[in-house]
């Protein structure tokens, strides 16, 4: 029986595809050559196959920027990569002030075909600078686009959208997925059926029991995915509570009509990352949610998130500050009472 690829794999499958089929695309990181091929691999035999396209820059993520911008400007296609998602503050200035604005600020719409790749998340014990979680911090930015990686979408199509978008994107990639396998159909687990709902390049995975009628809905990123699925598992085993869980591909904008359905059928809804609270892409869904869902609530939208605090390095610390399975069990089993 063969083996499901990891989801490391097929995000650098995608990047092969996407370069072998786009003479316009240029890669352009930190320690991204052959045979190093990137901190994580994902760029492992790119600068091989396409060495021309393939340019590695010294630490710095404000120069990454730039010349991916100034590629970008110019017609091609960059894909630049964060070795760190953490350092994607220091390039934060190129992003806002210069990617998203390029698309309008000319007087004409410009399409800008730029994609940024941010390694993000914890449960890696890397501490405070390698592990957190900042998409929050690009939400709101006008004509800029924000995605996250996951165990159930088919990268080749994800970035071939992003590519293709014609507005810069920030994919967001939580490192412990590169080595977990991806689900290419069939059942997640023991328990939940896999589909898709929404338009290909960016449909929405759901996940659900079979024959079997939903108590709550869970909205959860890539990263959290798993998480969300082991605390439905437990919930349905030991309190006969059934959820479904909904992992968007597309971050923001995010398309709350895409779930009213659901969320209107369960009347309860909860919404989970790894960020801490405050201006968070959570409590953003959560507002489209109570606007869009909000006759159909029976009560209020529970947000989980991690605590207000540095993520330390210590595993036993570093768990007492992200979202566990377990945390995430005890919000859904009080919000389903």
């Amino acid at each position: 029986m063969k083996r499901n690829e990891r989801v490391g794999e097929n995000l650098n499958q995608a990047l092969h595809r996407v370069m072998e089929s786009h003479e316009d695309v240029y890669l352009i990181g930190e320690d991204v050559l052959d045979p190093y091929g990137g901190a994580f691999n994902i760029t492992k035999g790119l600068s091989d196959r396409f060495a021309d396209r393939v340019l590695t820059t010294p630490i710095s993520e404000n120069a990454i920027l730039g010349v991916a911008n100034g590629l970008a400007l110019t017609g091609n296609k960059p894909i630049a990569e964060m070795m760190f998602g953490d350092f994607i503050t220091l390039a934060f200035d190129q992003i806002v002030n210069f990617s998203a604005k390029s698309v309008s600020m000319y007087g004409a719409t410009h399409p800008m075909h730029l994609v940024v790749r941010c390694p993000v998340g914890g449960r890696r014990g890397y501490g405070p600078t390698h592990s957190q979680s900042p998409q929050k911090h690009f939400l709101g930015v006008p004509d800029l686009h924000l995605f996250e990686l996951s165990p159930f979408h088919d990268n080749a199509t994800v970035l071939e959208g992003m590519v293709e978008l014609g507005k810069p994107c920030i994919f967001f990639e939580d490192k412990v997925l590169y080595t977990e396998r991806r689900h290419q159909g069939g059942p997640v687990g023991d328990l939940f059926s896999l589909e898709f709902t929404g338009e290909d390049p960016f449909p929405v995975a759901r996940l659900f029991i079979e024959d079997t009628a939903p108590e709550l809905v869970i909205v959860a990123p890539g990263g959290l995915a798993q998480r969300a699925v082991d605390a439905a598992r437990e919930l349905f085993l030991q309190h006969e509570i059934a959820c479904e869980i909904y992992v968007p591909s597309a971050l923001y904008p995010f398309d709350a009509q895409l779930l009213a359905e659901p969320v209107a059928r369960a009347g309860r809804v909860c919404v989970v990352e790894d960020a801490p609270p405050g201006g968070s892409w959570g409590a953003e869904v959560a507002h489209q949610l109570y606007s869009t869902c909000w006759d159909s609530l029976r009560a209020p939208v529970r947000l989980v998130h991690s605590a207000d605090s540095v993520i330390p390095t210590a595993l036993h610390l570093e768990r007492d500050v992200l979202v566990s399975s377990e945390s995430l069990e005890l919000a859904l089993k009080e919000l389903a009472q």
